[in-house]
């Protein structure tokens, strides 16, 4: 069903809520508010803006930080009273750096503290730190002097990874073998950003090889 502006039902404030997921892990990114003037540029830019209650003033995401959103679709519910934005971030969509805002996990009392996020979400978490350090190339990181040493290196380094991959499997110890395999991801990560490869290209193949 088609929806324009026109049907989304706004709160008293004029604000609805928008739940912003990521298009490509189906993660969700952080919850914000709209208003008519919001959505409308949402629509009009492809990026996302929101409706700030505590300043009570229009913002861009990522305007100052880089960390933009750019809009993959956006749908309403069958209420017409909250909304679900299915973007694309060009980097974390938290103010800590988080790829989410939803980072801090409720236990029950006594239940281990040790808690990990899905594969797909720590993947495009890497992928998006990844990102940030090829575009702002901070000091001593190991990830920008890769970038800075260029394609060459960065491709000594997977073959080298890939190596001691193999090797650790022939030696039949699972704790190395998960450690080698997580530094080769790491290097074919940096090198899928070099190369301008998406963590989205490559699910596109898998599902495409899957009806193989």
């Amino acid at each position: 069903m088609n929806t324009t502006i026109e049907d989304v039902q706004f709160d008293e404030r004029g604000l609805v809520p928008a739940v912003v997921q990521d298009s490509q892990t189906g993660g969700v990114l952080m919850l914000a508010y709209m208003n008519a003037e919001s959505l409308t540029r949402t629509l009009e830019t492809g990026e996302t803006w929101f409706w700030s209650r505590s300043r009570s003033q229009l913002w861009h995401k990522g305007e100052t930080s880089g960390n933009t959103q750019r809009v993959v679709d956006l749908s309403l519910d069958c209420d017409h009273d909250a909304l679900v934005v299915r973007v694309e971030p060009a980097g974390p969509a938290c103010h800590t750096g988080r790829t989410s805002c939803f980072h801090n996990v409720i236990r029950a009392a006594g239940e281990s503290q040790h808690a990990a996020g899905d594969l797909g979400e720590v993947l495009s978490a890497l992928y998006a730190l990844v990102e940030t350090r090829e575009r702002e190339r901070p000091r001593g990181s190991y990830t920008t002097y890769l970038f800075d040493q260029g394609l060459d290196k960065i491709l000594k380094k997977v073959g080298e990874e890939a190596s001691e991959t193999i090797i650790a499997a022939k030696n039949e110890d699972r704790g190395a073998l998960a450690k080698e395999s997580c530094d080769l991801l790491y290097h074919l990560i940096v090198l899928l950003v070099e190369r301008g490869v998406s963590l989205s290209d490559l699910r596109d193949e898998l599902v495409r090889r899957s009806g193989e």
